[in-house]
């Protein structure tokens, strides 16, 4: 008996001591396979563009390939349930957006994931501010030309933008409203292909990052008429805001964060977080994204979690006032 009893101890101290071992080494060992981040958007927008740069940084001081995966749809929300249902080991990630943890919470009556409790944050990553663009053939040159136009066309002006819900919709949304014209939503799977119809002329206008957009503006395709934030940016010191442009309503910051399914362990968290943050602070990356007007963004994770809980109340009540709802 006390040598069963004796066998019996030490196979549960094996035990405790084989699952002690395993914590750490989960941790200190990881990534030992190549980790992928689901972007919810299609491919060539500035989202995309944005973590594809961080990504292909932070793996070199991970030492595992970063897998880009586009996976749009349901303005973020199909990438989004992915990352709810996801392991939480820290191989499956998600760029989420002020859509997909701010706006969606309130523009969704039915959402299936909650934006706080399903979601570990990692870091932000970049801020940036839309901007008003038209295609050159537009006689638009100023938001106040933009209306004067919009009132001669009954029918309403066209604006295209990322997809229902999406800051380029409400940024049209508040415009049609304060500035007291019409305008026609046309909600595109990604702000690549609206850019590209805004340039051949078939939408009158939309709100874009300049990364999406710039291009075309550099090669005199698309014209910008004023940003949509609460100051200039020091990559476009004369283009005006919105609201210097006499519509300070019509503004909205946005960002980009980094996420990983709620409950994935906090070293797990913690080490990305490091890395991520370096790379967002690296001269390479700031050399790229500042010129695209944006403003990197590297937090601690509950710095992150705090942004989301402000923004679900700030942006809640914008979708409230702009009437904008979800397609059914």
């Amino acid at each position: 008996m006390k040598r069963s009893f004796l066998q019996s101890g030490l196979a549960i101290a094996a035990m405790i001591a084989a699952t002690a071992a395993a914590i750490p080494v989960q941790a200190d060992d990881y990534p030992t396979r190549p980790i992928t981040i689901l972007v919810p958007f299609p491919p060539g927008g500035s989202s995309d563009i944005v973590m594809r740069l961080v990504a292909s940084k932070a793996s070199e001081a991970l030492k595992q390939p970063i897998v880009i995966e586009n996976r749009p749809g349901a303005a973020g929300n199909v990438a989004a349930m992915a990352i709810k249902n996801a392991t939480p080991d820290g191989y499956l990630l998600m760029l989420g957006h002020t859509g997909t943890h701010a706006i969606n919470a309130t523009l969704y009556t039915d959402l299936k994931f909650d934006p706080v409790k399903d979601f570990a944050p990692i870091t932000g990553l970049v801020t940036f501010n839309n901007i008003l663009n038209v295609p050159v053939s537009s006689p638009a040159k100023t938001p106040a030309e933009l209306v004067a136009h919009a009132k001669t066309k009954p029918e309403g002006l066209s604006y295209g933008s990322q997809g229902v819900g999406t800051g380029g919709h409400l940024l049209g949304v508040l415009f049609a409203k304060h500035a007291g014209v019409n305008l026609v939503h046309v909600p595109y799977r990604g702000i690549a292909p609206a850019v590209t119809d805004t340039v051949a002329g078939r939408m009158d206008l939309l709100f874009a990052g300049y990364l999406s957009s710039g291009a075309h503006v550099e090669a005199g395709r698309l014209r910008l008429l004023a940003i949509a934030g609460a100051k200039r940016h020091p990559r476009l010191p004369d283009l005006p805001t919105m609201a210097e442009a006499g519509y300070p309503e019509v503004q909205m910051e946005q960002w980009f964060g980094l996420f990983a399914p709620a409950k994935t362990p906090t070293a797990i968290v913690q080490k990305l977080n490091v890395e991520f943050v370096k790379a967002l602070r690296s001269d390479e990356v700031r050399d790229k994204v500042l010129p695209q007007v944006f403003s990197v963004l590297p937090t601690t994770p509950d710095e992150l979690g705090a942004i989301v809980a402000r923004d679900i109340s700030r942006l809640g009540q914008v979708v409230k006032d702009s009437g904008a709802k979800a397609p059914d």
